[in-house]
């Protein structure tokens, strides 16, 4: 594998977790390996590991976005991995209060939901 995968990989695995990541990996087939590749040389290896902005940073922005743009199913992966990056609950209300006022209360009122609920399993799991 490529220099960017290997960081990409580390990268993926500090933000969030060996034990997603090892299900991903053991879920990985022929078909998706090409997408994996991609995500975790381009999103991982690229974006994530740049220190431009840190990671408590770049966990609000992709919760932000994700939100924003609708694509809700990432949202739960994304507040576990806030245990990783840094960004407390404060840093991802805000980040959906931005939602709410630039992308639509709809949007912003589901990821609420969905924080709210991903926030309430890891206190059970812990």
């Amino acid at each position: 594998m490529s220099d960017l995968f290997n960081l990409g990989m580390d990268t993926r695995r500090a933000v969030l977790g060996d034990a997603h990541v090892d299900r991903a990996e053991a879920a990985k087939t022929s078909f998706d390996a090409p997408f994996q590749t991609l995500i975790t040389e381009g999103a991982w290896g690229a974006v994530w590991s740049d220190t431009t902005i840190s990671k408590r940073e770049r966990s609000m922005l992709t919760l932000a976005l994700l939100a924003a743009t609708g694509n809700f199913e990432e949202i739960p992966m994304h507040i576990r991995a806030t245990a990783n990056t840094g960004a407390s609950r404060d840093d991802v209300i805000q980040a959906f209060l931005h939602v709410a006022i630039y992308a639509g209360v709809p949007r912003a009122n589901h990821a609420i939901k969905l924080a709210k609920a991903t926030y309430a399993e890891m206190e059970e799991e812990e």
